[in-house]
């Protein structure tokens, strides 16, 4: 079975290119489609950028042994992270419209007035805006379409976090 699995550093590398097609995607809708992001969309931003650094460092890296699984458990980390917000993002999608909490500020504003840690609370507590389903594709809306990025990203960690060491 090890046979079909791709080396570490190709895996990374494929992963990698994934995390980029996501980002490009997104900037696509963004720049192009003219669909702003909310700031949990924003947050799954950040989830898939740290997932792409974490690939990047470990493709030019190119670690042997241990090294392998601890750039998985990093990109573990960032999937799961980004996976959790994208979670609460399709949650707050799927709130009959009475349950959908009020529009906040934006994200910006909050940045500059709130302390992160505030910040956060707000964003991760989702508003209105979040629960709006603007795009879908296939029948997935962005934060699906996240979560599948996401889940893709935990499975090529959790093959380099329990392959076979190399000796």
């Amino acid at each position: 079975m090890s046979s079909i699995i791709p080396a570490p550093r190709l895996l990374n590398i494929l992963a990698l290119l994934a995390c980029l097609a996501a980002m490009a995607g997104a900037l696509y809708l963004q720049h192009v489609d003219g669909l702003e992001p909310c700031p949990l969309c924003i947050f799954q931003r950040v989830g898939v950028i740290a997932g792409a650094v974490i690939l990047l460092i470990a493709s030019l890296h190119g670690p042997k042994g241990a090294g392998v699984r601890i750039y998985g458990a990093l990109t573990a980390l960032a999937a799961l992270g980004g996976a959790a917000v994208a979670a609460r993002h399709i949650w707050l999608q799927n709130l009959p419209a009475d349950q959908v909490p009020a529009c906040g500020p934006g994200l910006d504003y909050m940045l500059d007035v709130f302390p992160l840690q505030n910040v956060l609370q707000q964003v991760l507590a989702g508003s209105g805006e979040c629960a709006e389903m603007d795009w879908s594709f296939l029948g997935l809306s962005l934060p699906a379409w996240s979560m599948v990025v996401f889940a893709g990203l935990l499975v090529v960690a959790l093959i380099q976090m329990f392959r076979p060491l190399a000796r």
